[in-house]
């Protein structure tokens, strides 16, 4: 048992890159860390991390190692999901990544949530590309295709942007018909978080880009749902997120002939995992339920 701990030592400093972060993770000191992991390195006759005052990374013969650990620890998980299986419900600590977007699927997943008390949600709303595996999530909700072999995915639905003005808005301004037409109104655009770059509106190729004028910036979507309702101007939405206001007629659509785009979610983990308990049901929640037929 002490060289299991010894191992979980290792694992959580290799992964968090700092005796700090996983002593806080396993409720333990960093110096407890840093005396389990000499132990470890003085038991295998190796040097598992290169050491600085502020920072720690692996060495050759720890990255070996680490991969080792994942898999003794992964067989452990399986065992234990086995007996979780014959135990009933699903519990324990799902660590998921989602888009900042991904603010907008609150209502699905707090009723997740109720529907599985035990499940402990650990969320990271964020548009950087996370690295599943070296950060330790259990899965991640991601728009558009996968290419990383390492990784499992399911298809969790698809979604659509939409040119969305509130009636009052277009009553004043008028409803564009032609997309140059947009150039007389106010559009509100999506900035990327992660490289600044506008979000460019789907309008079916074939033809000159329209260059749009700019009411407003933001690099989340809840701010232009706002403006978009309260008159401010015409934005660019995923259906999804604005399903409510085009059912109460808060927000209309534009130019749908003209509108060409369609988007896919996705989930995705670790292939060499087994999809435990928690994780299945939650896939299949946000599959049935984040994007109904």
């Amino acid at each position: 048992m002490d060289s299991l701990g010894s191992l979980n030592a290792f694992v959580q400093a290799a992964e968090a890159r700092s005796f700090t972060v996983a002593g806080r993770q396993l409720g333990v000191s960093s110096s407890a860390i840093g005396k389990a992991v000499a132990r470890l390195e003085e038991r295998l006759g190796v040097r598992l991390f290169h050491r600085s005052t502020r920072t720690i990374t692996l060495t050759s013969e720890g990255a070996l190692f680490l991969e080792r650990c994942r898999r003794i620890f992964c067989e452990i998980e399986a065992a234990e999901l086995e007996l979780a299986q014959s135990q009933g419900a699903p519990r324990g600590r799902l660590r998921v990544s989602l888009p900042l977007a991904g603010m907008l699927m609150m209502p699905t997943l707090s009723a997740f949530m109720r529907a599985y008390p035990e499940v402990e949600l650990d969320l990271d709303f964020t548009d950087r590309l996370v690295d599943v595996i070296d950060e330790g999530f259990d899965g991640v909700v991601r728009a558009g295709e996968v290419s990383d072999s390492r990784l499992m995915s399911r298809v969790l639905g698809t979604f659509r942007l939409l040119l969305v003005g509130s009636p009052d808005y277009l009553a004043r301004r008028g409803v564009p018909r032609r997309p140059d037409d947009l150039k007389a109104h106010a559009c509100l655009h999506h900035r990327y978080a992660t490289n600044g770059k506008l979000e460019r509106w789907p309008l079916r190729r074939g033809r000159k880009d329209v260059d749009l004028p700019t009411g407003a910036v933001a690099n989340t979507i809840e701010p232009l749902i706002y403006m978009a309702e309260q008159g401010l101007g015409i934005a660019c939405l995923p259906d999804f997120a604005i399903r409510r206001q085009l059912a109460e007629g808060t927000l209309a659509t534009v130019l749908d002939d003209h509108v060409d785009h369609e988007g896919t979610f996705r989930m995705l983990w670790p292939s060499s995992r087994h999809l435990s308990p928690k994780l299945r049901v939650f896939v299949d929640f946000l599959a049935q339920n984040l994007f109904p037929a």
